[in-house]
């Protein structure tokens, strides 16, 4: 099933330029955009993973991850097939680093059996675009964000940020919530492990704040290419700069995955970066590691713990309307 993709120009008449994301590419006819799933025949750009559903599955919102966002909520998580990232290090390859016809177990499944699929769960709060990056699948995305919206249910979007500022423009209306992967603070380090590079990110970031929409941002750490210290202070203060120190920031820790083989992260540096991050930013989680520190949250004013959380499993004990029970102060949580 193929459908005309959004934001593209002719170059010539059998040549397009795509306009999605910041590659902008030069598609030749016949051939494939970086993300392989956007591909141009006869001049005609078409968007190959349209209604193309390589997972779907109800999670806990927590798993996006999203700490601030309805806790304890479920969210029924949907992903397609193709990336306009080449991360070395990538955790979902087998439906990021390919094209359309390379995958061969993808379910087709129009935009309203989504929305039918998400009204029917219990303690579902919507839909979450996920697994790969939502914005290769636009077009589809878009559609069943549209719907969604109009059952009062909510949109969520876990992205890399590589996209174009008019796409991400018309897009912002129906998204409810944001997780951006931030994935280092260097554009040496964007353009050698993920062929990409960083200002796009940190635009879209600023995009999405100034909107008014809940953001949450995740920053794997990998050793000996994005452990810097110092580098990672940059980064903070750059989070502070674009959305406040109220930024929810996840750090993950990395494993071996894809063509990277390097060891996962020590213990103690992910400890270590986390208590920096605890110093600029007033709430900071740690992911991908068992770690009872790091998961809970507190109250940034009088320190009072707000919210258990056992592994992707919350459990709201010292907040009420979005305040702290013992200060009443105003936390940044949508429930």
């Amino acid at each position: 099933m193929l459908k005309e993709a959004q934001y593209y120009q002719k170059k010539s008449e059998t040549d397009v330029i795509c306009g999605l994301c910041p590659h902008n590419c030069e598609i030749p006819d016949g051939k494939s955009g970086i993300c392989k799933v956007r591909t141009n025949r006869k001049g005609i750009l078409y968007s190959d993973n349209y209604c193309k559903v390589s997972a779907i599955h109800l999670d806990p919102v927590e798993k996006k991850p999203l700490y601030h966002f309805y806790p304890g909520k479920n969210i029924l998580s949907v992903g397609s097939i193709g990336c306009n990232l080449k991360c070395k290090f990538c955790q979902n390859s087998s439906i990021s680093q390919i094209s359309v016809s390379e995958f061969d177990n993808a379910k087709i499944i129009r935009p309203e059996l989504i929305v039918s699929e998400a009204e029917k769960h219990r303690n579902n709060i919507g839909v979450a675009y996920t697994y790969n990056e939502p914005a290769v699948w636009y077009e589809f995305m878009y559609e069943i964000a549209v719907k969604i919206k109009k059952k009062k249910l909510k949109n969520v979007v876990v992205s890399n940020g590589y996209i174009n500022e008019k796409p991400l423009s018309d897009l912002i209306p129906y998204i409810d919530a944001f997780n951006i992967d931030i994935k280092a603070f260097t554009d040496e380090f964007y353009r050698k492990q993920t062929k990409s590079s960083l200002k796009p990110v940190l635009n879209t970031i600023r995009q999405i704040h100034s909107a008014g929409k809940h953001l949450e941002l995740t920053n794997l750490i990998i050793p000996g290419l994005n452990d810097n210290p110092e580098i990672f202070k940059e980064l903070l203060n750059e989070i502070i700069n674009i959305s406040g120190k109220n930024t929810v920031l996840h750090l993950s820790r990395y494993f071996p995955n894809y063509k990277m083989k390097r060891n996962e992260t020590p213990h103690d540096t992910m400890m270590n970066l986390f208590h920096i991050a605890e110093q600029f930013l007033n709430y900071v989680y740690i992911g991908n590691m068992i770690n009872t520190e790091g998961n809970n949250t507190y109250c940034p004013n009088c320190g009072e713990l707000l919210i258990i959380r056992n592994r992707y499993m919350s459990r709201l004990i010292g907040i009420t309307n979005s305040k702290c029970d013992k200060c009443n102060l105003k936390i940044p949580i949508v429930n």
